[in-house]
């Protein structure tokens, strides 16, 4: 008999931020594929007999392959098994969980999808810095700063140039030299407030507040690496005021805040 595969957004690492829906499906699970960004606090959750496969990606260096990916999934659910296929953030937000449904829907594969909260909201939630603020950002845009096979980068920079807009760009810190030049060259000002935030929501969580125009420099300078989430408006000048008054903030936070205020 034929099983199925739950799409399932594991959120942004803090396993709090989990659904409802996303719990109880992984509780099912006779399989859990999982991607690399997936927290082990999460993977705790899984059934103590579930076997779990890993499929993560990183930069440069894809151990399996998509093509592989979309197979695993295949032959586990025609093996009679509930699959939980587990990604970060929400699976149809830059997670290619649209071309494995596409996929298992041409295998006569039945999926059901759970969403997960997107890293932007996560960050958001977590450094208070909201993506739209009446004043100051009428509206949100998402894009991903990588293209597959490190391809060049083909953005519609005049769009996302809006200062009237909060931008987010998700895997972006291998190429953020090139996403701030192209910004600037449309029109938006070097004094532009970026946000750097690297495994938001996890208790490694770092994050840089600095300009448009220094934020290539300053976020190499600060050792950050992937997965790093850019968020680039005039809602970051919010964060001093929201940071400074927390009485947890960490030295790396003063140390950034001060440099850049």
């Amino acid at each position: 008999m034929t099983g199925k595969v739950y799409l399932i957004g594991a959120g942004p690492g803090d396993p709090e931020l989990m659904t409802l829906r996303a719990t109880r499906m992984l509780s099912e699970a006779d399989v859990v594929v999982y991607d690399r960004l997936v927290s082990p606090e999460i993977l705790a959750m899984s059934p103590d007999t579930a076997r779990l496969i890993p499929v993560g990606k990183a930069p440069n260096c894809h151990t399996v392959p998509q093509d592989r990916i979309n197979q695993i999934l295949v032959d586990e659910a025609r093996a009679g098994n509930v699959v939980a296929r587990l990604k970060g953030g929400d699976p149809l937000i830059f997670g290619r969980g649209s071309e494995e449904a596409a996929y298992l829907a041409r295998h006569d594969i039945g999926v059901t999808y759970c969403p997960g909260i997107t890293a932007a909201q996560g960050v958001a939630s977590a450094t208070g810095v909201p993506l739209t603020h009446r004043g100051l950002a009428t509206g949100v845009q998402y894009v991903t700063g990588h293209r597959q096979a490190d391809k060049a980068l083909d953005l519609d920079w005049a769009r996302l140039a809006n200062p009237d807009t909060t931008l987010v760009v998700y895997m972006g810190v291998a190429n953020i030299g090139e996403i701030s030049t192209g910004l600037m060259a449309h029109g938006l000002g070097g004094d532009t407030p970026v946000m750097a935030i690297a495994r938001a929501t996890t208790p490694q969580e770092r994050r840089l507040v600095s300009r448009l125009d220094r934020i290539e420099r300053d976020t190499h300078e600060a050792g950050l690496h992937a997965p790093v989430l850019f968020v680039i408006g005039k809602v970051v000048s919010l964060y001093t005021d929201f940071a400074l008054s927390r009485a947890s903030i960490d030295l790396f936070q003063r140390e950034v805040i001060a440099a850049h205020a």
